[in-house]
């Protein structure tokens, strides 16, 4: 019999939908892969359930605040439970996107001027010369996410509303035109490089992720050597830079309007990169020769405490 795993899904964060389907991906596949398997829909007794259940592996299946950003990982290191993707602090960093970008920066990697501002400031008046990006500071698959036109008078006012639930400081970002792309890095290696191709949005929303329909993925990316080489070595340096272990991901933007050559700028990078049959990783993998089972197996055997 395999090892037992404990996979961790659903949550709290806004990012449950997205989480609960990744963990029931993630637990047929490795059940397939011959492990035993418990799925845990994580709430505030997820400690209890955990000393509890005693698994060999928690496969950390959780997307956002509290999966996401160090919470459940201190959690686990304090059970002593070996567990999947990065550990405490490049969860906690990665998650923080301003402060991941300073880190990235110092390691090479090309990132898009950025200011921090509180969202009724941000509202206020425009905090960069028009077209920008604004996102919520601490967020993922694209929640509250806001593009400013180069044509609009004034930032978005839906930033001054009440019910505002992604936080009082947002990041401000210089918009970089161009085709979306991503890398993964597998342990030490990095995989293919994917071009997102979203059809009918404006950008890679929360539909586009998760809506069968609402992107394809082009693996490997249509893009020069030296362009993909640079973007696979500059998806190592983040991974390495922010301390991340097991599997992350990149995201890019390359503008390649006026040149071959053109503007690649990091966006982010992902430690929980979602699960779900319209995910990224798994196609990435699969072009990259690993199946979703092996991809998930070698997750599994590489987890530890203290990473």
């Amino acid at each position: 019999m395999g090892k037992h795993v404990a996979v961790l899904m659903g949550g709290f964060s806004s990012e449950r939908p997205v989480s609960l389907a990744s963990g029931k991906a993630c637990a047929a596949a490795l059940e397939t892969a011959g492990y035993t398997v418990t799925t845990v829909d994580v709430d505030r007794n997820v400690a209890e359930t955990l000393a509890r259940l005693r698994p060999d592996v928690a496969f950390n299946a959780l997307h956002g605040p509290f999966g996401e950003d160090g919470t459940i990982q201190g959690i686990l290191e304090y059970l002593e439970i070996p567990y999947t993707h990065s550990g405490v602090l490049a969860s906690a960093l990665a998650m923080h996107k301003e402060r991941a970008k300073i880190v990235a920066k110092a390691a090479g990697v090309p990132v898009a001027e950025a200011k921090l501002r509180h969202r009724l400031d941000a509202a206020e008046s425009h905090v960069l010369p028009p077209p920008y990006v604004i996102k919520p500071v601490a967020e993922g698959s694209s929640f509250g996410v806001l593009i400013v036109r180069e044509d609009q008078p004034h930032p978005p006012q839906q930033l001054y509303g009440d019910d505002w639930p992604y936080g009082d400081i947002v990041m401000i970002e210089r918009f970089v035109a161009g085709r979306e792309l991503t890398c993964a890095v597998m342990g030490d290696v990095a995989l293919e490089v994917c071009e997102i191709v979203t059809e009918g949005h404006a950008f890679y929303d929360y539909d586009s992720k998760y809506v069968p329909g609402g992107s394809s993925h082009i693996v490997p990316a249509d893009l020069p050597k030296d362009v993909a080489r640079k973007i696979q070595g500059w998806s190592l340096a983040a991974h390495a830079a922010l301390g991340c272990r097991g599997v992350s991901r990149s995201d890019f933007r390359y503008d390649d309007r006026f040149g071959p050559g053109g503007e690649v700028v990091w966006l982010e990078v992902n430690t929980q990169p979602g699960m779900t049959e319209t995910s990224l990783v798994p196609d990435i993998a699969a072009a990259s020769g690993h199946s979703f089972p092996e991809l998930l197996s070698w997750m599994v055997e590489d987890a530890s405490c203290r990473r």
